[in-house]
């Protein structure tokens, strides 16, 4: 069986790197999991629990604040500690 290779980083350092069989959380449509073979999904997560369900039934839990997934090719990275900046555009004619 396959599994997916995750990896949380932060602007710092990784903060997680290793196999899980499958990964959870929740987003603005509802919870959904990412298992091997998922097709190729990118998601923001704003103060929800990402579990990863790990060999041996164990599992490992995250909360952010702010959090990117980006997963393809049964590859997860992770993104968090992100700061969005919204800067005002303001529309002209001319």
């Amino acid at each position: 069986m396959s599994v997916l290779k995750v990896k949380i980083v932060t602007p710092k350092a990784t903060i997680f790197q290793g196999d899980a069989d499958s990964v959870s959380s929740t987003n603005s449509s509802g919870k959904f999991d990412i298992l091997p073979e998922h097709a190729n999904f990118v998601t923001l997560i704003n103060n929800h629990p990402i579990t990863l369900c790990l060999a041996n039934q164990q599992t490992k839990s995250f909360t952010f604040p702010l959090a990117i997934i980006y997963t393809h090719n049964n590859q997860i990275d992770i993104y968090t500690d992100i700061t969005l900046q919204l800067e005002n555009i303001s529309n002209t004619t001319h």
